[in-house]
C-alpha cells in the first residue's frame, strides 16, 4: 500500500516541491506511517524528501489564553502555531516560494523556541509531514497531497492509554488525558472540517502491519487547494459533517 501510494506522490508534478501532509487521530499512527512513506520513497528516488513533524511548530504555552488551560478547545485551536506552519514551511514551498524553509520552531513541550535554521529545497523535493488538524482552513490550500489516517475513537483512547502512560503517573491518568481533551478536541475538528471527506487519500489503520487503502481521490482536493492558494475559485469540496470516519 505504500508503494502504491508512493508511486502517486512521485507522478505528481505541481511545478514546485510536493507537499505531503498525513493527518488524522492522536495515536492513528501518523508518524510511523509518515517515516515508512518517506524511507519508501527515498528507496524510489533520488529526489529530496524532507520529512517534518508539526508536533515541532506548537505555539508556545504561554501563548494559549483564548480558551481555558486544559479544555478541548484550546487544544484544537491554540495547541500548533498555524501561522509559522503556512509561512516558515508550507507557503515557501509552494508555487512562487523561495524554498527557504524551517524544520521547526518550538520544542515537544511548547516551552522553548527551537531555531532550526533555514534550509533550501530545490523544486522537485517531496515533504512528508505529519500531525493533527492539518486540514485547518488556514492550511488545507497548502498541501497537495492530503492522507488521512483512520481509526474508531475507541481505538483512540485504547492505543493513546497504553502509549502515554509511560510519562503519566497511571495508565487511569493517560486515558483521563484523553477523555477529557484530545478526543473532545479532535472531535471539535471532525465536526468543523470533515478531514476524511476532504481527504485526497484516506488509509484505514486500524491494523499497523496491514494499512488498508480505503479511498484515492482524483485530485480535487489538490486543484481546490492549488487555487485557493492563488487566490482563485477552486471546485467546491465541502465536508458533509458527521464524524468525519471513512469506515
Amino acid at each position: 500500500m505504500l508503494d502504491e501510494l508512493a508511486g502517486g506522490i512521485l507522478a505528481l508534478a505541481p511545478g514546485h516541491p510536493v507537499r505531503v501532509g498525513v493527518d488524522g487521530h492522536s495515536a492513528a499512527g501518523k508518524t510511523t506511517f509518515a517515516d515508512e512513506l518517506a524511507a519508501v520513497l527515498r528507496a524510489r528516488t533520488g529526489r529530496s524528501v524532507l520529512r517534518v513533524m508539526l508536533d515541532r511548530f506548537k505555539r508556545h504555552v504561554d501563548l494559549r489564553t483564548g480558551y481555558p488551560a486544559g479544555s478541548p478547545e484550546s487544544y484544537y485551536h491554540e495547541m500548533f502555531d498555524v501561522d509559522a506552519i503556512r509561512d516558515v514551511l508550507l507557503a515557501p514551498l509552494g508555487p512562487g516560494g523561495d524554498r527557504r524553509y524551517r524544520t521547526e520552531v518550538m520544542d515537544f513541550r511548547g516551552r522553548t523556541p527551537v531555531d532550526s535554521g533555514v534550509r533550501v529545497a530545490p523544486d522537485d523535493a517531496i515533504l512528508v509531514a505529519d500531525g493533527a488538524f492539518l486540514q485547518k482552513p488556514a492550511l488545507a490550500p497548502y498541501w497537495d497531497l492530503r492522507v488521512y489516517l483512520h481509526i474508531e475513537v475507541d481505538e483512540v483512547l485504547r492505543r493513546g492509554t497504553a502509549r502515554d502512560q509511560a510519562w503519566m503517573e497511571s495508565a487511569e491518568a493517560a486515558a483521563q488525558r484523553y477523555r477529557d481533551y484530545y478526543i473532545p478536541g479532535e472531535l471539535l475538528y471532525l465536526a468543523e472540517v470533515g478531514p476524511a471527506e476532504r481527504a485526497d487519500v484516506v488509509v484505514d489503520n486500524s491494523d499497523f502491519t496491514a494499512p488498508r487503502l480505503v479511498r484515492a481521490g482524483s485530485g480535487g482536493g489538490r486543484r481546490a487547494g492549488r487555487a485557493a492558494e492563488r487566490g482563485t475559485p477552486g471546485p467546491t469540496n465541502r465536508p458533509r459533517g458527521g464524524s468525519g470516519s471513512a469506515g
